[in-house]
């Protein structure tokens, strides 16, 4: 049994209202939900949230929400293993031990049913703890500036500083989508970065962390300009 997660909380300061505020024509969650119904892997798809007016529109798309997240684990600090831990636990309760999970990000509108299905089958093959995409820097971290309590720039890592650029290692971060978990082993780590975590690599223009408002706007019109290029896999 394979079960779909999507950590969805209420009061989000600097997007009022993220989760289910309109994104592309629909609640941004919406996508999300939609994502993993298509890819056919899930026997459950519950939204974790402590907010009945998530609740509702998650229901509306075709999710779960059969229980309601505690006031403790649905603050600013939560780390997104305990949300997940807690969903487990529930699911304990009912009786039900999913061997795999997919933690799914409510506001993740750039994820396709195929890297869902990626991840589960490089989880399979591998046998790896968690799986989850990852996409490059445009440039090279190696080379990243700070500014000092001075307002002087310098490097973070200034061995670097000569280093040329096809001599440095690819370098990669967290696209922020989703984590495919193998269930016994995260219940014993408790992480979700495993110590043997495989990486779905997707394409930069599918990419874009959801934060700020700049954050929001960039993600419209990167949405909207694959839409109107035919980039961008609707399934």
């Amino acid at each position: 049994m394979n079960i779909a997660i999507i950590p969805a909380r209420g009061g989000s300061k600097r997007i009022p209202g993220k989760n289910i505020r309109s994104f592309a024509g629909q609640p941004m969650i919406a996508w999300s939900i939609q994502a993993a119904e298509s890819s056919g892997l899930f026997s459950r798809i519950i939204v974790s949230t402590d907010s009945e007016e998530i609740a509702t529109v998650a229901r509306k798309y075709g999710a779960e929400t059969p229980f309601i997240r505690p006031a403790g684990l649905a603050d600013d600090f939560t780390p997104t293993a305990d949300v997940v831990l807690h969903a487990l636990e529930w699911l304990d309760g009912q009786g039900q031990k999913p061997e795999l999970v997919c933690c799914l990000y409510a506001t993740a509108p750039f994820v396709r049913s195929s890297f869902l299905c990626q991840g589960y089958e490089l989880l399979r093959q591998t046998g790896a703890a968690s799986v989850f995409p990852v996409a490059s820097y445009p440039a090279s971290p190696f080379r990243a500036l700070t500014i000092d309590p001075d307002g002087r720039l310098t490097m973070l890592w200034p061995e670097h500083e000569l280093t040329r650029s096809n001599d440095l290692p690819e370098a990669y971060h967290d696209a922020g989508q989703f984590y495919w978990l193998e269930v016994a082993r995260f219940r014993q780590e408790k992480r979700i970065y495993a110590s043997d975590a495989r990486p779905v690599v997707l394409p930069r223009r599918l990419v874009q962390d959801i934060d700020t408002m700049e954050d929001w706007l960039t993600a419209e019109a990167m949405f909207a300009a694959l839409r109107l290029q035919g980039r961008i896999d609707e399934s």
